[in-house]
């Protein structure tokens, strides 16, 4: 069940982000509408149908997702925004009801994951649903808008959107590879075998730093927990549980601080139109070096 609901999720993305690549085709004041609506097309294709594509196309379509990227052939469209008078008169009208929407996307993803058997990204996906209705019920606005404005938040967004499903994968490329295996022989040179708290400081830091590499905890998780995690403070005695759930969020201290978690730091200046597109990182940056040395405190008292 949940797979077909999962398929069902990607097979709307993929629909939103192929009228994306429409809306590019046809708008004759993007100067690279050419680009931009083939580097979503794809990205909406892949989405669909890359499960039943052959892996060497899909790798391939990824390389000109790449090329598109890199050759800046990828720009945002003229799909206007609202007024500003408009949406000061909405905010005043609506108020804090404009955060219920919001709310029920946690709401219901905890809700589904704690109380079925269909997982929390399937919870997130009835999240959004349930988001979207509640977004028109409490706006009023006219259904479709969304088509749009979806395609307006996405081109907003850029190629930094696709960033999380490539680091994923290449975290799983690394610990396929054996890069663990290898950090660990690294370590063992700079880490003291018998030193349970240099131990739990080069793991949380190396989570932290591998994190900021790759963008995703869950990522450097399994390879710098294989290559660090177990052999220098598991095996001297550690609580597993303890180890694994302080060294996740140790990487997280990494999130904050890195533009390669572009969902995180790098989409939201640019939906905010910050000058700054680091800004969100140097906010962030003082609380993140803090809560990495408090993570180090609990795993070493917790943890032994």
């Amino acid at each position: 069940m949940s797979k077909i609901i999962f398929e069902i999720m990607y097979v709307v993305c993929g629909i939103i982000l192929i009228s994306t690549g429409i809306y590019n085709l046809v708008d004759k004041n993007n100067p690279k509408r050419f680009g931009s609506a083939l580097f979503w097309t794809i990205t909406g294709v892949i989405f669909i149908a890359g499960p039943y594509m052959n892996k060497t196309l899909v790798g391939g379509l990824l390389v000109v997702l790449g090329i598109l990227t890199v050759t800046k052939n990828i720009k945002m469209g003229n799909l206007v925004n609202s007024s500003e008078e408009y949406r000061t008169e909405k905010s005043e009208k609506i108020g804090n009801k404009i955060f219920i929407p919001a709310l029920s996307i946690g709401v219901v993803a905890f809700s589904v994951a704690q109380f079925t058997e269909l997982g929390g990204l399937v919870g997130l996906g009835f999240g959004a649903l349930v988001s979207l209705i509640l977004t028109l019920m409490t706006t009023k606005e006219n259904p479709k808008y969304i088509s749009y404005d979806s395609s307006r938040i996405l081109q907003q967004m850029g190629p930094n959107v696709i960033l999380p499903q490539l680091l994923g994968a290449l975290g799983v490329l690394f610990s396929t590879a054996g890069v663990g295996e290898v950090i660990a022989q690294m370590m063992e040179g700079v880490i003291p075998a018998d030193s349970k708290f240099f131990g739990v400081v080069g793991y949380c830091v190396a989570m932290a730093l591998f994190t900021m590499i790759m963008g995703n905890a869950f990522a450097a998780f399994a390879v710098i927990t294989t290559g660090i995690g177990i052999p220098f403070v598991v095996h001297l005695g550690a609580n597993p549980a303890v180890v694994g759930a302080l060294g996740i969020t140790a990487g997280y201290c990494g999130t904050l601080m890195t533009p390669m978690a572009a969902n995180f730091n790098i989409i939201p200046a640019s939906i905010l139109e910050m000058e700054n597109k680091n800004g969100v990182i140097l906010v962030q940056a003082p609380i993140a070096i803090t809560l990495l040395a408090i993570h180090i405190l609990l795993m070493y008292t917790l943890a032994f």
